[in-house]
């Protein structure tokens, strides 16, 4: 079986528009979380989100890129651009079938949809609808984009699981490299849902937190106060390739893509299986096609959204599968960065890369009372990051319908 690797990262989200920001912002525990400013969130319960700072887009995407794409195509044709760079290969000097691209996305274009809608409403149901409407929205469009705009003729497609998207975007394209389908994958995922349906929607499911008085604390995973996710945006992508391959040309390997598993908890439309039943076998699966034990994983990027349902139900899971160990760091990055829904295991497969390139676990901010509810016997890195040798990653995503989604990342 043919191995797979990354050779190159691209990210823009709440944290940092670049890698090199964000890394520092997420291993320091500098919250993402403010006020929201793109509405007014006057008569929302929640009132703040994780939204991307200084957005420039004229910097890295040309017109047609913007006119063309939604908020969250340019976010994934930005954070590919930084990959595809990264990793430095040459289109040119190979067959362009051999490259594809892979993409996960919940929302896909949801700013659009909901912008033309109210604007149809608005001006007594005349059908004035921008020309660019229905290819904006369609949730297969930033992989589309980044495939033409490279002239990657490969395999494309759009994984749609969730918050679990990326994760399962990522499984299929390291799995594509394995068949001998293709030589290079670009894969990850965005999404833009900053939105006030998006906002009011996850409201009227009690999801988000309300603690509008301080936003920075809002995102506290496992903590026995925790009332919600905090809503997060960006993408985050992850070059994919395959190890001869790469080795040729003489690329710079991050790490490699060891395994993959996806499960389903056959349970309830928005809730976790109280028994993390799913995600227990996701994690077993993944450790198993990745070929390691669980003794050789020291550092597991939690699902953990802060949540009271699912972060207990992914405990109990971790505890299940790992049990008291010594060895493991459990983490939440969501409590720095928000939950960028599809493209949450994008950005937080790139933090369990770099917790191996640079022996660093980033720490779960604001948690202070862990709930009596989790398993005692986890090993969870509260309030600062940990110096500690990674030589292999778990990184969970669950999403809404079910859908678990694990990737084990390792040292090369």
């Amino acid at each position: 079986m043919k191995r797979v690797v990354i050779t190159g990262m691209g990210v823009i989200a709440p944290n940092g528009n670049n890698i090199a920001e964000f890394w520092d912002n997420v291993i320091n525990g500098r919250s993402a979380a403010r006020d929201i400013t793109r509405f007014n969130p006057e008569h929302f319960k929640t009132r703040f989100a994780s939204q991307i700072s200084n957005y420039n887009p004229v910097a890295d995407l040309d017109r047609n890129d913007i006119k063309r794409g939604d908020l969250y195509s340019q976010y994934a044709l930005i954070a590919a651009k930084q990959a595809i760079e990264d990793s430095g290969f040459d289109i040119s000097t190979m067959s362009p079938f051999d490259v594809g691209v892979i993409f996960g996305s919940a929302q896909g274009g949801f700013e659009t949809f909901e912008q033309q809608v109210v604007e149809y409403a608005g001006t007594g149901h005349h059908p004035h609808f921008n020309p660019f409407f229905i290819p904006k929205t369609l949730i297969n469009m930033a992989s589309g984009l980044i495939s033409i705009k490279y002239g990657f003729m490969g395999v494309n497609f759009t994984t749609v699981t969730a918050c679990a998207s990326a994760n399962t975007a990522m499984m299929d394209a390291m799995n594509y490299i394995r068949w001998g389908k293709a030589k290079i994958i670009v894969t990850g995922g965005s999404d833009a849902p900053v939105t006030e349906a998006s906002i009011g929607g996850y409201n009227a499911l009690k999801a988000l937190s309300t603690r509008n008085d301080d936003p920075t604390k809002a995102s506290r995973p496992f903590d026995i106060d925790r009332d919600g996710f905090v809503m997060g945006e960006g993408a985050g992508v992850l070059v994919l390739e395959e190890y001869e391959h790469a080795k040729a040309r003489g690329a710079h390997i991050y790490a490699e893509v060891a395994g993959a598993a996806m499960t389903s908890d056959a349970y309830h439309i928005t809730a976790t299986h109280p028994e993390g039943l799913g995600a227990i076998q996701a994690m077993k699966s993944a450790l198993e096609d990745a070929g390691l034990n669980k003794e050789d994983i020291g550092f597991l990027n939690a699902h953990a959204t802060s949540t009271p349902v699912g972060d207990q139900s992914e405990a109990k899971g971790i505890h299940a599968v790992y049990g008291d160990s010594k060895k493991l760091f459990v983490s939440a990055s969501k409590s720095i960065t928000g939950h960028l829904l599809g493209a949450a295991g994008a950005i937080e497969a790139i933090i369990a890369v770099k917790s191996i390139t640079e022996s660093a676990i980033p720490p779960t901010i604001n948690t202070t009372t862990i709930d009596p509810n989790i398993p005692a016997g986890l090993q969870i890195a509260i309030g600062d990051a940990v110096e500690v040798e990674v030589n292999a990653a778990m990184s969970n995503t669950f999403g809404f319908g079910g859908h678990n989604g694990v990737v084990v990342m390792k040292k090369v």
